[in-house]
């Protein structure tokens, strides 16, 4: 009984919730395979000699998470990034045209804010956290992008403030885009959760700077990490918050 207690007053003293977007309520993977299937039959790239959109993907995906560790290290600049992805998925199938590469990077940026794919009970478990808590976005993606999606998917109503690492400067998980959204919305860490889906970037960052984490694991993958609370799904959050 006292235990039950305890974990009640640790709920109740939070007022600001700080979520993440990509791969927490925006379905990433599925606005990039909608996005890919445009770019495949726009420029013919099975005539060029890239067999599939799965194929095209899979290379893509290893280029573009090595070079967004790059990009969250400041090893490299954003326009950099959104190119090369491209480029070195091209060459993988033999296809050395940088021009198309840039053509491509355009029309992802364009794009993929339109493929508007949420996870089940997104707007649901928004509307109820809105009630009872002041909720905020804080996300690594480009600017114009994420600001893009929220608008798209119509997130935008339920956020006082949206967090962008371009807007901060730095990027999860270091310590200082925490402190730049503590300023920016008078919130403390011992009143806020960090709610995301990555281990390291989420819930690491959020833990070294003395906020609890709320680690949302759809893949239920394996992980001796610690997280202040654990989900499978974005309802379950009802039942502990």
């Amino acid at each position: 009984m006292n235990d039950y207690f305890c974990r009640m007053n640790e709920i109740k003293k939070y007022k600001h919730l700080f979520i993440d977007l990509d791969r927490t309520l925006w379905d990433f993977e599925k606005s990039a395979q909608q996005t890919f299937e445009t770019i495949y039959l726009k420029y013919n790239l099975k005539k060029l000699g890239v067999p599939s959109i799965d194929e095209f993907d899979k290379y893509y995906t290893i280029h573009n998470n090595r070079l967004w560790d790059y990009y969250r290290k400041g090893e490299i600049k954003k326009e950099i990034l959104s190119v090369q992805r491209f480029e070195l998925t091209l060459k993988d199938f033999l296809i050395v045209d940088e021009k198309l590469a840039k053509y491509i990077a355009n029309d992802y940026i364009n794009l993929s804010p339109t493929m508007v794919n949420l996870f089940p009970y997104t707007h649901e478990i928004l509307s109820y956290l809105k009630s009872k808590y002041t909720l905020h976005i804080i996300t690594n993606g480009f600017e114009e992008v994420q600001q893009n999606k929220l608008d798209y998917a119509s997130l935008r109503q339920y956020f006082t403030h949206i967090i962008t690492s371009e807007m901060a400067g730095v990027k999860k998980p270091e310590p200082e885009i925490f402190d730049y959204a503590f300023q920016i919305t008078k919130a403390s860490a011992q009143e806020s959760l960090m709610i995301g889906d990555d281990l390291k970037v989420d819930i690491s960052g959020a833990q070294a700077v003395g906020m609890d984490q709320l680690f949302v694991n759809y893949d239920k993958i394996k992980h001796s990490e610690n997280p202040t609370f654990e989900v499978n799904g974005l309802k379950e959050i009802e039942s502990l918050l």
